[in-house]
């Protein structure tokens, strides 16, 4: 089966568990490569209180061996240190439903009598299962040569800018606000600073890029099976995510087609080409072989110090939300986030492709996949239809 995971666990509970099903046999797994993703989903900037409680640590409870996978689940733990604020303490029950969040709708399909049932685990403290499993298949991906990375594009107001994706790639990795440089760090810096003496949240957009892919993860036969399906479903499982582009999409709505698809050409040493990327790294539901490219509209999130206007549950008067802790910009964390679900979509379309039940096995197959530049076809008639 391929790779996937399921996760439990609530935001003030004791921990969060995970369970990782799929993982090959004889992946070495660095325990520090998993701290060191989960640290990225922890960075300060536009970060509430809740991170300078949580310094987040996935212990490998199950599947693997003197630092080895066995093949078998792997089983994740993180443990929540803000549960020790909570235990045995009366909570006022939340009953006023905060727009944006699940609030209401959860309340009406579970038919609880306290919001805090739907908040716990509606909470994006939960993406940190998906970072600390989105660290495996990092580390599964590396093997074959497949990396991703990722900045802020743009930030509440701030416009992104044309910025070297080399350049821009590599500050953010030593970005407080994951930005493309210094100026937009700047920028970053100062927009969150505005949104928080205000009371306010922001949103922004990310870039995601994923290099080393090669031609035809994903299928076109059916549905289910198209990777950009899959790995849009992924995206927008994420808290507070309401948009995906691949490639050039909404610019591409305005271009005619003659001038928006990748042209295919031989190059001097008379090998298959793409001149351009519009399409992202996929077409039909497979990838091309180009870099994966994905921007992500990420929505301020819901709330806020400013209250908003609501109902209490409990009486049916008209109330205004309360304030209890959260960020004011998620949006740099949320990058490391990102780049989690995509690397799961792939590891488990890697795995779909090449089979077998260890890395070993794995590693040849992947060596003689065909090439996009070396793909040769018959030139002889065939009868298709009798």
């Amino acid at each position: 089966m391929a790779f996937h995971y399921l996760s439990a666990g609530e935001s003030h509970g004791p921990c969060l568990s995970v369970i990782v099903e799929g993982v090959p046999a004889g992946l070495p797994l660095d325990a520090e490569m998993v701290a060191a993703d989960l640290a990225k989903r922890q960075l300060k900037a536009g970060a509430g209180g809740r991170m300078a409680i949580e310094t987040d640590r996935a212990e490998i409870l199950a599947g693997v061996m003197q630092g080895v996978t066995t093949g078998a689940p792997i089983a994740l733990q993180i443990v929540n240190k803000d549960h020790a604020a909570w235990k045995g303490k009366a909570v006022t029950a939340y009953t006023t439903a905060r727009p944006g969040h699940a609030d209401l709708a959860a309340c009406a399909k579970y038919g609880f009598n306290d919001i805090r049932q739907a908040l716990e685990r509606s909470s994006a403290r939960e993406t940190a299962c998906r970072v600390a499993v989105g660290a495996i298949a990092r580390q599964f991906l590396a093997a074959f040569g497949i990396k991703a990375r990722s900045y802020v594009a743009s930030l509440g107001n701030v416009p992104a800018v044309a910025i070297d994706d080399e350049t821009a790639f590599a500050f953010a990795e030593t970005s407080p606000g994951r930005a493309p440089s210094q100026a937009q760090e700047d920028a970053y810096t100062n927009a969150i600073h505005i949104a928080k003496s205000q009371g306010e949240t922001l949103g922004g957009v990310i870039e995601l890029e994923v290099t080393g892919l090669p031609i035809g993860l994903g299928s076109y036969v059916t549905p289910e099976r198209r990777l950009d399906a899959r790995l849009a479903a992924a995206v927008m499982s994420v808290n507070a995510i309401k948009g995906l582009e691949i490639g050039e999409a909404f610019k591409g709505a305005a271009t005619p087609g003659s001038q928006l698809h990748d042209a295919i050409v031989r190059d001097e040493a008379g090998q298959l080409v793409r001149p351009t990327n519009r399409c992202g790294g996929l077409e039909a539901g497979m990838t091309t072989g180009q870099p994966l490219r994905l921007r992500v509209a990420m929505k301020p999130i819901p709330t806020t110090i400013v209250p908003q206007k609501s109902v209490d549950l409990a009486t049916g008067k008209p109330a205004t939300t309360t304030y209890e802790r959260s960020d004011t910009c998620p949006v740099p964390r949320a990058c490391v986030v990102i780049e989690s679900v995509v690397l799961i979509e792939l590891a488990a379309a890697l795995i779909e492709k090449l089979g077998g039940d260890s890395l070993n096995e794995m590693l040849p197959r992947y060596a003689a996949l065909p090439k996009a530049a070396e793909v040769q076809l018959s030139a002889e008639p065939k009868v298709f239809w009798p």
